[in-house]
């Protein structure tokens, strides 16, 4: 076994990878970048490198920084995480030249499923079924344009190379082929430096079925499958392991078509073969189809790990180490059901709009697995994926695993910036997902269902106010005059609607709240304070923000009267960049005509390009950008003025 590793990743990966590398007694060595020098992963190493820049092609993507590293460290092996340089064969490459062991496949086996055309090919010589489509290297936009009409639609556009649904265009009809083409074309090569793409055919009711494989090189075993079908824009939200409704029959043909797929590269290490699975009418074994192999491990191995009792990483560890499989295919057994759910920092009502800001509170239920890289008081940075944690849960059957997940999604409490825990919180209790009916549309059609913002009550608003004026802890002086109680005022504001309430103060545990209308009496009693007859949730208070950890978590913001009586509300002509980022591309042109919800310009951020459209028609008065800036959040785009014959608003 090794006695030091270098692990060439951050965030949550890292320190996933650390926890059982440390329990192993293998020391454990860190790189960071500029934004992640306090970073947790840095925290829980045993010893750090700085490797460069905030950005990605300055620190975790420098291959020659990362081996030197290594080296200087007295590494004998590169573990690279997931994401970065995980499935980059040149790294690899220098890792061994330089004398190093990596810990994972080799440069062959990555390149050989680097690119998906190529790796279909490969598998259908080795007899595992492929989706209909075409992955040849002409790509030329007519003959695309034909080939889409041979398969017939709807069909998948997808980039080539790399994943997580970027450059990847679902295309309903022949007319909107060549947009669909250019955009996915543009994407991928942002992400991935390539823009080759292939066609398949889109299967209509979809699920994402992947099997977990296992190689040492010569031979390889399957620890099951995983259930990825929540997902949006192409990117999954919840796994579940094993998948609902899988038959003994189908679950034999995935996993030794996953096998044989494995076998066939001579694979080493943890990796993953993704199905395309028809399910209009059940699981059948003649139903599913290969999509791509991740020549990696996966961010929802935990749910693996919960069926099985295997910790992967230790498995890579021992393989990399010159050890054989520690199991058998006969011995790896399921037990009971596991789900994972991602929890990101996200503004939902703005269309799942990464985001930013300084975790001010973060806690999770103790009785869940929070796979997690970032603690209250760090920051979420635009370099980076958004990723808060991965909570996980097991139980003995499915219906138990989901009302545990539930209950760990209830008890999540985040404050310092949005993220997407109420939108989990709906999907998790969602009919059809709780009945096992899942496919990859299922988010798509009940998008607006889903994301239901709450409703805030008085006993929440009241409790945001204690907080605000510092009443939560009993103090005699707390809110008296001389001869009477004293009223006070507090504003609050959530999502756009003022609050403005007053409160008396009658007795150190007994306070009278006016919210509009209503009185709300709070009184506090063996501890702990009951508002309006309802037991008072957690809540935390940061600057002059306010979060009341109920329904997922609701944010207040304390008003300050002379701020506010000094600024001003838009009005829809100032286009703003929502996060900082790139400024990709600017449609808009100085005098042009527009109408509301037309695209004006494309930023690049946390590795996706955004649309921002305009917020109302108008005519163009001003482009404050171009293509190439790099923004801050709030920085002037395009700004719009009424047309001649439009009223002002």
């Amino acid at each position: 076994m090794f006695d030091t590793i270098l692990i060439a990743n951050r965030g949550e990966i890292a320190c996933r990878v650390m926890e059982t590398a440390q329990a192993m007694g293998v020391r454990c060595v860190a790189v960071y970048s500029d934004a992640d020098a306090e970073a947790k992963h840095v925290q829980m190493s045993d010893t750090a490198v700085h490797i460069g820049g905030s950005a990605p092609g300055d620190s975790y993507l420098r291959g020659d920084a990362i081996i030197r590293a290594a080296q200087e460290t007295g590494a004998q092996a590169i573990h690279p995480g997931y994401g970065f340089l995980s499935e980059n064969p040149d790294f690899v490459e220098a890792v061994e030249a330089a004398g190093l062991v990596f810990i994972g496949p080799s440069a062959k086996a990555i390149r050989a499923m680097g690119l998906k055309d190529a790796a279909k090919a490969l598998m259908v010589e080795a007899g595992v079924p492929v989706v209909p489509g075409y992955h040849g290297a002409d790509q030329d936009d007519t003959l695309l344009a034909a080939e889409a009409d041979r398969i017939g639609y709807p069909v998948l556009i997808k980039a080539v190379a790399g994943g997580g649904g970027k450059g990847m265009r679902l295309v309903e009809e022949a007319t909107g082929f060549q947009a669909a083409l250019d955009s996915a074309r543009s994407e991928a090569k942002t992400a991935f430096g390539n823009a080759d793409v292939l066609v398949e055919k889109f299967v209509t009711k979809p699920r994402h079925i992947e099997v977990q494989v296992f190689g040492d090189g010569s031979r390889a075993v399957h620890l099951f499958e995983r259930d990825c079908s929540l997902q949006r824009r192409h990117q999954k939200v919840i796994e579940e392991a094993p998948a609902p409704g899988m038959t003994d029959e189908m679950r034999a043909a995935m996993g030794r078509a996953a096998v044989t797929a494995a076998e066939a590269i001579g694979y080493a290490g943890a990796g993953t073969i993704e199905f395309i699975v028809d399910g209009s009418d059940g699981l059948r074994p003649d139903g599913f189809f290969f999509m791509e192999m991740n020549t990696r491990l996966q961010v929802e191995h935990p749910v693996t790990e919960a069926i099985t009792g295997v910790d992967l990483v230790e498995w890579q560890l021992r393989v990399a180490a010159g050890e054989g499989l520690p199991l058998r295919q006969e011995e790896l057994q399921v037990n009971g059901h596991a789900v994972e759910a991602r929890l990101y920092a996200e503004d939902v009502p703005k269309g799942f709009l990464p985001a930013t800001g300084t975790l001010t509170h973060l806690v999770f239920d103790e009785r869940c697995r929070a796979d997690s890289g970032v603690r209250a008081g760090d920051t979420i940075s635009p370099f980076y994926d958004p990723m808060i944690a991965k909570v996980i849960v097991h139980g003995p059957t499915r219906d138990v695993a989901l009302s545990r997940l539930r209950t760990a999604l209830r008890r999540c409490e985040v404050a310092g910036t949005v993220t997407n825990l109420a939108f989990l919180g709906a999907l998790a209790a969602h009919e059809s997902f709780g009945a096992g009916d899942v496919d990859t549309g299922l988010i798509g059609r009940d998008i607006d269902a889903l994301t239901v913002p709450p409703r805030v009550q008085p006993h929440h608003v009241a409790l945001a106010g204690m907080a605000a004026l510092d009443l939560l802890e009993p103090r005699s002086d707390a809110g008296f005059t001389l001869w009477h109680p004293l009223r006070r005022q507090v504003g609050l504001n959530w999502q756009d609607e003022d609050h403005f309430v007053h409160v008396q103060v009658l007795s150190p545990d007994h306070q009278l709240w006016q919210i509009g209308d209503e009185e709300i009496v709070a009184r506090r009693v063996a501890g702990r304070w009951s508002i309006g007859g309802q037991p008072a949730a957690r809540v935390a208070k940061a600057g002059d923000r306010v979060t009341v950890f109920a329904d997922y978590g609701i944010s207040f913001a304390v008003i300050d009267p002379l701020a506010r009586a000094a600024g001003g509300h838009g009005d829809g002509n100032l286009i703003e960049a929502p996060m900082p980022g790139l400024v990709r591309m600017i449609d808009a042109k100085v005098g042009q005509a527009v109408e509301k919800g037309v695209r004006l310009a494309i930023l690049e951020a946390m590795k996706m390009e955004h649309s921002l459209l305009a917020a109302r028609s108008g005519i163009v008065a001003e482009v404050l950008a171009a293509a190439g800036d790099q923004v801050e959040a709030g920085a002037a785009l395009v700004r719009l003025e009424a047309a001649p014959d439009e009223t002002p608003t």
